[in-house]
């Protein structure tokens, strides 16, 4: 299998004393490298790993609130530095290109219905479905974002897309990475979810306080969790005092 990786690696260029460089994970990081057509980046709440996804889109271009690089609102400051402390290599330039933030998605669909309440022009939703994104629902809104504007050949940077989408929901997610995939792009998702995870072939990499480490499907703890809580559900809520 050929892959696409249009970034190829991130380094940091200077010193790190001092937030969001203090945060064990990213203090500790000396290189990352982009192998594969979809890569995840998964740990524990604080970790890091949303630092260090919206710190490469903010490099590789993107809004950091999130949209295509055509996007420039901005609602409030809330990103860190360190996007000016990393240097991306890259191997190839993106034709098309998407930064989700589940956090901000919101304000992007905002900014959007903005836009084309202007005069003049196409309507930006005419490339997300025909329909305002306030007008579904906001697992709807992110299929349409997925079905709709993304068309190949493009990186495409998420974090925690899952927080828009039921179990079957992440199926079609799925389905739709396969497909753009194949039209040569390049996904970078921050996620917790097990099942979008399980993307075959894809790069893990695990942010905890000893840095960045790549891992295998099966050791991760999203996996392991899983398997055993569905297998011994009523043992595992014993074991949490809900019994």
């Amino acid at each position: 299998m050929v892959y696409i990786s249009y970034v190829r690696n991130i380094k940091p260029v200077e010193e790190r004393n001092a937030y969001p460089y203090n945060i064990p994970s990213i203090l500790n990081l000396e290189k990352m490298e982009f192998r594969k057509s979809v890569t995840f980046i998964t740990g524990e709440n604080g970790s890091g790993k949303s630092t260090l996804v919206e710190a490469i889109a903010i490099n590789a271009g993107f809004n950091p609130e999130g949209g295509s690089r055509n996007f420039n609102f901005r609602t409030q400051d809330s990103h860190s530095n360190l996007f000016n402390q990393l240097k991306l290599g890259w191997s190839l330039r993106n034709r098309d290109g998407f930064f989700l933030r589940a956090e901000s998605y919101y304000n992007f669909a905002s900014n959007m219905d903005a836009l084309d309440a202007e005069p003049g022009g196409t309507p930006i939703k005419q490339y997300y479905g025909g329909k305002s994104l306030h007008e579904q629902s906001h697992g709807e809104s992110f299929l349409a974002l997925l079905v709709h504007r993304l068309y190949g050949n493009g990186l495409y940077i998420f974090d925690e897309p899952e927080a828009a989408l039921s179990v079957s929901s992440q199926f079609k997610m799925l389905i739709r990475m396969k497909e753009l995939v194949y039209k040569n792009s390049q996904f970078i998702i921050a996620t917790h979810s097990p099942f979008l995870m399980a993307y075959p072939d894809a790069d893990i990499y695990v942010v905890s306080d000893t840095g960045i480490e790549l891992i295998d499907y099966e050791s991760t703890e999203q996996y392991r969790l899983m398997k055993y809580f569905v297998n011994n559900y009523q043992k595992f809520l014993s074991e949490l005092g809900l019994y």
